[in-house]
């Protein structure tokens, strides 16, 4: 196997804040990897609150035996041996994971969700992110938004019911929400749900803190809005503990080390009668895609990232009705990769 990378700043087109930070750009690693004349492409988006950066994942892609890994590809034999070289580091895992998955779909002439047995036609339409901020900023935010149907909208901070209603001044599209872990009261909390379900909110991600399973299991209880797990949430190992906890869980490609991981999720919150949202970091077109392939086996999609950024260096994927359309093409269906990307 050949293998290159780059180094990729990704620029957003806001300043985008959560409930604990505010930041302007992600560092991405793009992966390509070439096997028997074949290339596929994967991206590894380190958010700084996950502990990534440009230095371990350079650090971890050289601790890689490639001559372990062969076609064909053992998807969990091989997540297990990425495992065992470092703990964590579940990004650049990822972009492991999904050029192989890329390279995989190329080989067999297959699209990645049809290997997965997703079906197209069963695509959830995909939700457009607001962060925290002004009013006045938050309406320029949403012009951007007018191709989705739903928006999704970070709270946390002291003005969630300013935010709402900004929102709601503007549009009617059903909100998710994302409270990333800044409530911490329950009784505020869950005064603040019931409000927030006579606004149209569909779902609610990461009420409290990840380390307090009881207050979310409270909240989850007495709740008329579906809660799901999102940082309380990383791996397939995480999902035993927060049975009843949740209704749900947000499934990030990002987090899960890939396609394969994160397809077992999938599989094993049906198993527990619990719901599930696919989303995303900061990405381009390459992870969104890999997620967009396993988007038709969710309840719900929030795959928005091309569409937050101003520099994405691939095309972006196809859209309509505020929903990915998933083309037959194999592999992730990735296109506009240049000569020069990995120079």
């Amino acid at each position: 196997m050949k293998i290159s990378c780059r180094q990729f700043e990704l620029e957003l087109k806001h300043p985008f804040s959560i409930s604990k930070f505010t930041r302007t750009s992600t560092p991405l690693m793009l992966l390509k990897i070439e096997h028997e004349g074949v290339i596929g492409y994967g991206e590894a988006s380190m958010v700084p609150y996950m502990g990534e950066s440009y230095e371990s994942a350079t650090a971890f892609l050289n601790l890689v035996d490639w001559d372990k890994i062969q076609y064909p590809f053992d998807f969990k034999e091989i997540i297990t041996y990425l495992d065992s070289l470092a703990l964590g580091q579940p990004a650049i895992k990822a972009a492991i994971d999904i050029a192989l998955n890329d390279i995989q779909g190329k080989l067999l002439n297959k699209p990645c969700y049809e290997i997965y047995g997703a079906d197209p036609a069963k695509m959830p339409v995909t939700s457009y992110t607001i962060g925290i901020d002004t009013p006045e900023v938050i309406r320029e935010k949403l012009k951007d938004a007018e191709a989705f149907k739903v928006i999704k909208v970070k709270l946390g901070r002291d003005n969630d019911q300013e935010i709402i209603e900004t929102i709601r001044s503007m549009t009617s599209v059903p909100l998710y929400v994302d409270a990333n872990q800044g409530w911490a009261d329950k009784i505020k909390a869950i005064d603040l749900i019931y409000w927030l379900h006579n606004q149209g909110v569909v779902l609610i991600e990461q009420p409290m803190d990840k380390n307090n399973l009881d207050g979310n299991a409270w909240l989850t209880e007495r709740s008329p809005i579906p809660l799901l797990a999102d940082e309380a949430v990383q791996r397939l190992a995480d999902m035993d503990k927060l049975k009843g906890a949740y209704h749900g869980i947000n499934v990030k490609l990002m987090k899960s080390c890939g396609m394969y991981e994160g397809h077992q999720m999938i599989l094993k919150a049906r198993s527990f009668g619990m719901k599930v949202l696919i989303g995303c970091m900061s990405e381009t077109s390459c992870a969104t895609l890999a997620a967009a392939a396993l988007a038709p086996l969710c309840n719900w999609a929030d795959l928005d990232g091309p569409w937050l950024t101003k520099n994405n260096p691939f095309t972006d994927p196809a859209f309509e009705n505020g929903k990915y359309i998933l083309k037959d093409l194999p592999g992730l269906g990735l296109t506009g990769v240049t000569s020069d990307l990995f120079l």
